[in-house]
């Protein structure tokens, strides 16, 4: 079925290029009028299946024969090269390559790191980041905000909760950006140099143990019994079925590891960036947010609901044929969720006003940025404070901020699942 554009189609497929992913909002919403899933090109040589409307999207989410297990579709992911499923290459060996029973016990041994409480006690740190950042910024001037404020703030923060060291922090940052864009010629060597930087971590720690998350996952790796890894880290210690006693195995340790460092600052590097164009779009809304900053935390939910950096979730895989929204899939399709879609198509409260639009009052925004189930975002906690709080103190330390170039000069990242701008020139004044 091949129509004319905005709909996305060549070869009767959805093509995800870049083209699709600097005009995305205007491409789902293109696919939701021809019907909630769509046989779709994900990058040259992998095909499978786009959820693009909400309803569909939480029954795929959720779906028993929707999984993470690739043996399925194993011939046609390493035909097209995709490695980012694969344990000690890409990001496998964690909870988000992992179904129940295994999922359930790699979240568990992380999970009470990130819980609300932990999470609002590094409030003070994030703020006094958010100030440091912005106290080193020339008082006026045009600054790329990604380079000097979006991408700095959470990256300092999950490198600080992990223990990565200042003098990598450059680096990491770096990797984790190009470890996502699956068709670039970093992607492989960023995974490699990950793993290579996490490895020699993880052994520093397991010598030098130190007040950090890392160090918990390796006395978790490390040693036997039930006794917690102690109360700072959050971490405990439960028996499973993917070792004898529960614990880490080194694979799962590097990748959780790297999963946290990835998952946990790129998704918010986008999600402030996304935000702030979004602002700077609608100085109306600008307005209203500087006006009244206690509408910050509900304004979150609406970027996330409007134009969420994680543009659709992770793959699945059908483990056996199965209908998804009337449409016959076959054994070994991947599947993903188009996240960003949904938020858009998701039904709202008290009407919800315009779904296209940018409403900071919108109230209690509906979306599925988070995913939905049982591989939920863990760390949305984190990304919430963290994106609350950088906002917060933007808008009152920077009372003149404009877009410098036309937004439709600006360059979006063009593959893999995170939708953000690679740079974000702004005209600015501090206060």
């Amino acid at each position: 079925m091949d129509t004319d554009e905005p709909c996305p189609y060549r070869d009767g497929r959805v093509v995800l290029d870049p083209a699709f992913k600097a005009d995305a909002p205007a491409r789902y919403a293109a696919l939701r009028e021809l019907g909630p899933v769509h046989p779709a090109e994900f990058q040259p040589g992998l095909t499978g299946w786009l959820v693009v409307g909400h309803d569909l999207a939480r029954e795929a989410l959720t779906h028993p024969a929707l999984l993470k297990d690739a043996t399925p579709a194993a011939g046609a992911l390493a035909a097209a090269g995709f490695v980012l499923h694969e344990p000690s290459v890409g990001l496998g060996a964690q909870m988000l390559e992992a179904d129940p029973p295994e999922h359930t016990r790699l979240r568990r041994l992380a999970a009470t790191a990130f819980t609300p409480r932990r999470t609002a006690a590094l409030a003070p740190r994030i703020e006094q980041i958010a100030h440091a950042l912005i106290d080193r910024m020339p008082p006026s001037g045009v600054i790329d905000l990604i380079e000097a404020f979006n991408a700095p703030l959470p990256a300092t923060v999950i490198a600080e909760l992990l223990g990565i060291p200042p003098e990598h922090h450059r680096d990491f940052r770096r990797w984790s950006g190009q470890a996502l864009q699956v068709t670039s010629p970093e992607h492989r060597g960023a995974l490699a140099a990950l793993h290579a930087l996490l490895a020699a971590l993880v052994a520093d720690k397991r010598r030098r143990p130190q007040d950090d998350l890392l160090s918990a996952l390796v006395a978790v790796r490390d040693s036997p019994g039930d006794h917690g890894a102690g109360p700072k880290s959050g971490l405990e210690r439960h028996p499973g079925s993917g070792s004898e006693d529960g614990r880490l195995s080194e694979e799962e340790l590097v990748g959780t590891a790297l999963m946290l460092v990835v998952a946990g600052h790129e998704s918010t590097v986008n999600l402030l960036g996304n935000a702030v164009l979004a602002l700077l779009q609608h100085p109306d809304q600008l307005r209203l947010l500087r006006e009244r900053p206690e509408l910050v935390p509900g304004a979150v939910e609406e970027f996330l609901r409007h134009d969420t950096s994680v543009e659709r979730s992770t793959n699945r895989y059908a483990a056996e044929d199965l209908d998804l929204g009337g449409v016959s899939i076959p054994r070994g399709s991947l599947i993903a969720v188009a996240l960003g879609s949904a938020g858009h198509d998701a039904p709202q409260a008290d009407g919800g006003g315009d779904p296209a639009g940018l409403d900071v009052a919108r109230p209690a925004a509906r979306h599925l940025a988070f995913g939905h189930g049982v591989h939920y975002c863990l760390g949305a906690p984190l990304a919430r404070l963290e994106a609350a709080v950088a906002l917060r103190t933007l808008l009152a330390r920077v009372p003149e901020l404009d877009l410098a170039v036309p937004v439709d000069s600006l360059d979006w990242i063009g593959s893999g699942i995170i939708r953000g701008v690679r740079s974000l020139p702004v005209r600015y004044r501090v206060g």
